[in-house]
């Protein structure tokens, strides 16, 4: 996409951390800043987490580097939760963490009497949809409005205009069926609360219509072989519209997936911290020139597990269904890398220390994937050694390998295997993420 240029203040980039190995990726590749799960009082309870000794800690490292550690604390608490919140929240206190991502009014009044010093953020899950809403949680003492992902550029951009609040916009990853995110159909269908941290992903599931006098007939709403999705929502991505969304003047970008890997958390931060550099550095010496969105940007994107990919809302509502649901690829994962590790440590002689995750097989090819784009090389692994130095044919998945790199890497780096070219076959299409 194109766009003239005004100048305009540069985005925060906000990247998921499910636990302190994801967080640290997260800071490598580029965050601004990093969200995590306060322990059994977030949306994605089945995540890792993180303990209180560990959200602190993680603070520190955050501080260190010159980031930002934000906390969800965005469960929609009943009664039986609001003595562990209090807790909780006298707990941190008096930590440096940044902010606490709040959705329910009444945990947002524990937070003020208990850690005033410590900012409220508005998750999304307030379902915050208009410029009124947001002049009144600022109000209420909070500092930035997590919008409603229904929200169109326009609306965003009057609501940035007026309401002298920061806000915070989710630029990409998994999308809800349900108005932000506040789902019942997990409860009913399974007993998992969604709005306490239990989502089941019902939307996910696959579905037939069943007649009543013919209750051993299934007929899928779809007539094709891979069943039918109609509650399953693209993915959302809005890389190719960087200039769009900076000149919304939203303050902070965010990127959803606390739930997935760590290749995820890096490939998609660094793809996003280069876009928002790149065209910050070209405002700053082209004005009103015209700014175009590498290739590379959503070439790489693509290599992350993903459904089909969308954008949402940000242009005004869906003209079809199709336009947001769709078919069996955006309800499977379609997946054309598999992540097969991480560099934990750099020895001499270009040997890396490998915390492998998918299976490593001498002789294959790989990609080694850097913090930056121009920092990605491909290579045939022809030295490989378990951790006592001895050769081995193959690494497999929680074992630790030592592999010969044919040129210098850094601690965090990623290797990847192209699975279309290793098996020279159409995208896989999965139901796990990676």
């Amino acid at each position: 996409m194109s766009l003239t240029i005004p100048i305009i203040k540069k985005p925060e980039l906000v990247a998921p951390g499910g636990n302190p190995e994801k967080l640290k990726v997260a800071a490598a590749y580029g965050a601004d800043a990093v969200y995590v799960g306060a322990p059994g009082l977030n949306l994605r309870a089945r995540s890792s987490g993180f303990t209180v000794d560990d959200i602190l800690a993680c603070a520190d490292f955050l501080h260190n580097m010159g980031k930002k550690l934000y906390v969800a604390l965005n469960v929609f608490a009943q009664n039986s939760q609001l003595d562990e919140i209090r807790r909780f929240v006298k707990e941190i206190s008096g930590s440096q963490i940044d902010a606490l991502i709040i959705s329910d009014p009444g945990v947002l009044s524990i937070v003020n009497d208990a850690a005033p010093n410590i900012r409220a953020h508005l998750s999304t899950q307030a379902n915050t949809t208009n410029l009124l809403s947001v002049k009144f949680w600022r109000k209420q003492g909070v500092k930035r409005v997590v919008l409603a992902r229904e929200l169109s550029l326009d609306e965003i951009r009057e609501i940035n205009t007026e309401s002298g609040c920061e806000t915070e916009a989710f630029v990409h990853g998994a999308m809800c069926m349900s108005y932000s995110g506040r789902c019942l159909l997990s409860s009913h269908m399974t007993g998992r609360n969604a709005n306490r941290g239990g989502c089941s992903h019902s939307c996910r599931w696959k579905y037939s219509l069943k007649e009543e006098k013919r209750p051993n007939e299934l007929f899928p709403i779809e007539e094709d072989e891979h069943g039918t999705y109609i509650l399953s929502s693209k993915d959302l991505c809005m890389i190719q519209f960087t200039p769009e969304l900076i000149n919304s003047g939203i303050t902070a970008w965010k990127i959803e997936g606390r739930m997935k890997s760590q290749y995820y958390v890096a490939a998609v931060t660094r793809i996003y911290r280069e876009a928002i550099d790149s065209y910050m550095e070209f405002a700053e010496n082209n004005n009103g020139a015209l700014f175009e969105s590498k290739k590379e940007w959503l070439e790489e994107l693509n290599k992350v597990s993903h459904r089909t990919y969308g954008e949402g809302f940000f242009f005004g509502p869906p003209s079809t269904g199709a336009d947001i649901e769709g078919d069996e690829k955006n309800s499977g994962y379609v997946r054309e890398h598999k992540y097969l590790g991480i560099v934990d440590a750099v020895l001499e002689n270009n040997m890396a220390k490998i915390v492998v995750k998918n299976k490593i097989i001498k002789g294959s090819e790989i990609q080694i994937m850097g913090q930056k784009l121009n920092q990605d090389f491909t290579q045939t692994i022809d030295e490989l050694y378990d951790v006592n130095n001895n050769p081995v044919e193959q690494a497999n998945p929680g074992q630790i390998a030592l592999l010969k790199m044919k040129k210098p890497v850094e601690e965090m780096f990623i290797m990847r295997e192209d699975l279309l070219k290793a098996a020279n076959e159409k995208p896989q299409t999965v139901c796990a993420t990676g």
